[in-house]
């Protein structure tokens, strides 16, 4: 069978043995919190040539360049480097200058623009790749800090894209009209890497080690999508549970957290360390705000939190709300006081029944099989764009029916 990540035809119809290159436009820095990006990006690593390019930094005295990194999977990263109070206008070309080599020095093959952001536009519409992806995992637009400009640059996107994903079901919802080609990919699983958590063997972190118990924990980007408010009202109304905060600070002054001696901001971790923290912890919750910046998230963490085995409480985000919620599996809180009351309850219950039911909704869940899905859509949209394509699926697979 034909994998189209290999590239194995040229857009003539000859075969060839170079890679196909897919340069991905995002707004997440790689090494910043492991997430969709990543997991997607690592399973189309093979067999496939990707750069993944960050927004650039900005450095006193910088002559203007583009940083490479190798990653151990293939993947390279590219970080376009400015010089600190260049104009917006000079940055662009200068993006757009480090986006041609890159383009020029690629091998023979499928050219696809992955995009993350729309923003990206201003400095790669000037290219035409044989496939534009526009995974939207996140409204952007809806951000703190979001460039008025956005909401224009996704419409022209939109146009533009072949195939677009969406983060999650209601995002999808948003935007199903939006596109003749869009489909809904909520969140996945790495259950072998969080399901660790379970065995009751990982050593306690040392920085929570000496924390008593109850533990109840969070981990994630910490930003304007957060209740701050409902974290701390949690903590005052438990004095006796020890809330442990882990994630990097963002768009908020840290200084402006609450303190309180039962709450703990730990800071970032690395994505291998997590299973050791959840492990030590007696419950998890998610407290995010009810706002625009949250409307239609699908927070990755929601079936992470479960693969791990552990009892979640969250605020009524829709795409939390359906399917967990509806299902018995995630208990949902409107306010401080539902969200202890929950949270005492899911410590209380027993956990068999309930690990049951959570391992059979994560059956059939798994980033792999996600990336396959997607896969199969990217074949099928590179067909429609070229008939030599097309020609040579079809006689590789044995297709009969028009793709």
């Amino acid at each position: 069978m034909l994998q189209i990540s290999s590239g194995e035809y040229r857009k003539d119809g000859s075969t060839y043995k170079e890679e196909q290159t897919i340069i991905c436009f995002s707004h997440l820095r790689w090494d910043f919190v492991y997430q969709r990006p990543q997991h997607l990006l690592s399973r189309a690593s093979l067999g496939r040539r990707i750069y993944y390019i960050e927004e650039p930094i900005y450095e006193d005295g910088a002559a203007g360049r583009l940083e490479l990194r190798h990653q151990p999977n293939g993947i390279i990263i590219a970080v376009p480097v400015l010089p600190i109070g260049i104009g917006e206008k000079e940055a662009i070309e200068e993006q757009r200058r480090f986006l041609d080599c890159l383009v020029s020095n690629r091998q023979n093959g499928f050219l696809i623009f992955w995009y993350y952001t729309p923003m990206a536009l201003r400095f790669s519409a000037h290219v035409t790749p044989d496939l534009y992806v526009y995974d939207c995992m996140d409204e952007l637009s809806a951000f703190r800090g979001a460039p008025k400009i956005m909401r224009d640059l996704e419409s022209a996107l939109l146009s533009l894209a072949h195939v677009v994903f969406t983060g999650g079901h209601s995002l999808y919802e948003a935007k199903k009209k939006s596109h003749h080609n869009i489909h809904a990919f909520p969140s996945s699983i790495d259950k072998e890497h969080f399901s660790k958590a379970r065995s009751g063997t990982l050593p306690d972190p040392e920085d929570q080690r000496a924390l008593p118990r109850p533990r109840i924990g969070f981990f994630g980007v910490i930003d304007e999508r957060m209740d701050v408010d409902l974290v701390s009202a949690v903590a005052d109304a438990r004095p006796d549970w020890q809330i442990v905060m882990i994630g990097p600070v963002v768009k908020i002054d840290p200084a402006l957290l609450p303190r309180r001696e039962n709450l703990h901001w730990l800071g970032g971790k690395s994505y291998a360390e997590l299973p050791a923290y959840i492990s030590g912890w007696n419950a998890g919750f998610m407290p995010f705000a009810r706002n625009e910046a949250t409307r239609f998230i699908s927070p990755t963490k929601t079936p992470e939190f479960l693969s791990a085995g552990l009892p979640l409480v969250s605020t009524a985000i829709a795409d939390v709300v359906e399917p967990y919620g509806t299902s018995g599996l995630v208990e949902i809180a409107e306010d401080a006081a539902a969200m202890v009351t929950k949270v005492e309850m899911v410590m209380q219950r027993p956990m068999k029944p309930w690990l049951d039911r959570v391992d059979r909704r994560l059956k059939s869940m798994s980033w792999d099989g996600t990336w396959a899905s997607m896969e199969s859509l990217l074949k099928r949209a590179l067909c429609r764009t070229d008939p030599h394509t097309t020609q040579k699926v079809r006689q590789v697979e044995g297709e009969q029916a028009h793709v």
